[in-house]
């Protein structure tokens, strides 16, 4: 078996929760989100994991999260930061937010020779969803990939969620497209765009694999980016954006995975007790230990 890291993003803001919610407790030990995605990722045979997060939340990070598993798995860390630029690009004044999830990828350029796979950090996929993903890579695959999520498991009860929609054929991915404002109402899930979901749909959480190669795609890419949006306070350089534009130039294909898992995050605060009865549910299941690290 060759080696298969996890490159965890945890260097968010959390704007509409209100805090560093990736140290949010959930477990009944204290366990945090990304703690379940660790455990996970050892049990499907993931060789090393790499954290994507800001530099002032070092310290607290270390003592909160990645102690626990240092002992389990290789860790390393990659900082995001918003003054990290090509050279001739500036930060413009005022600007507070990471430039995004294609960027958050791109810090972790120079730890990263193997095949990959990227989550966030407050998302909690499931053990199949790594399962079916590590098992893509270990047993040869070399495509990028993507873990694919029915629309209506990844919906919150507490307002509006952003999600990259997926048209698929067969395991090929033909496009993504960020849609914002998904909820349901009255039995019918809408958007700002000008469709509506019946549920089934196949969606992006941000789970992918890729191979070094995206590095490459990733630098020119952000360049790109900077050129067209640098001086805006909030444009995000987005990874299903970059995903896409690949595509649609048939530079690569993206072999679509299915999880059957259902998807539980806390975009908004609300959130955290369903996230929590969720948790103790598969503990009860015997799906995990009451304490996961011992």
């Amino acid at each position: 078996m060759g080696s298969l890291a996890l490159l965890v993003m945890a260097a968010g803001m959390g704007s509409r929760y209100g805090g560093l919610k990736q140290l949010d407790q959930v477990g009944p030990s204290g366990e945090t989100i990304i703690d379940y995605s660790v455990y996970d990722a050892i049990k499907a045979g993931f060789t090393k994991v790499v954290f994507i997060i800001r530099k002032d939340f070092e310290d607290q990070f270390k003592s909160e999260v990645s102690s626990k598993y240092s002992k389990r798995i290789d860790v390393e860390f990659a900082f995001q930061e918003v003054s990290n630029l090509p050279s001739g690009f500036t930060s413009p004044d005022g600007r507070e937010k990471p430039w995004g999830t294609g960027h958050a990828i791109l810090s972790a350029k120079e730890l990263i020779r193997e095949p990959f796979v990227v989550i966030n950090g407050d998302d909690f996929y499931g053990r199949e969803s790594f399962n079916v993903i590590a098992d893509y890579y270990i047993t040869g695959g070399n495509q990028f990939s993507m873990v694919a999520f029915r629309l209506d498991k990844t919906l919150s009860a507490h307002g509006a969620v952003t999600r990259g929609v997926c048209s698929t054929e067969k395991e090929k991915l033909n496009s993504i497209i960020e849609t914002e404002d998904i909820e349901e109402k009255d039995n019918i899930i809408l958007s700002n765009r000008d469709i509506s979901f019946d549920g089934s749909e196949p969606v992006s959480m941000n789970m992918w694999g890729f191979t070094p190669s995206l590095f490459t795609y990733l630098s020119k890419g952000f360049v790109d980016f900077l050129n067209a949006e640098g001086n805006e306070l909030k444009s995000e350089y987005l990874i299903p954006s970059v995903i896409n534009n690949l595509i649609q130039n048939e530079l690569e294909n993206v072999h679509v995975l299915r999880s059957n898992a259902s998807w539980f995050g806390v975009t908004y605060k609300n959130d955290k007790p369903v996230v929590k009865r969720k948790i103790n549910e598969l503990i009860k299941s015997s799906i995990y230990p009451s304490h996961l690290f011992e």
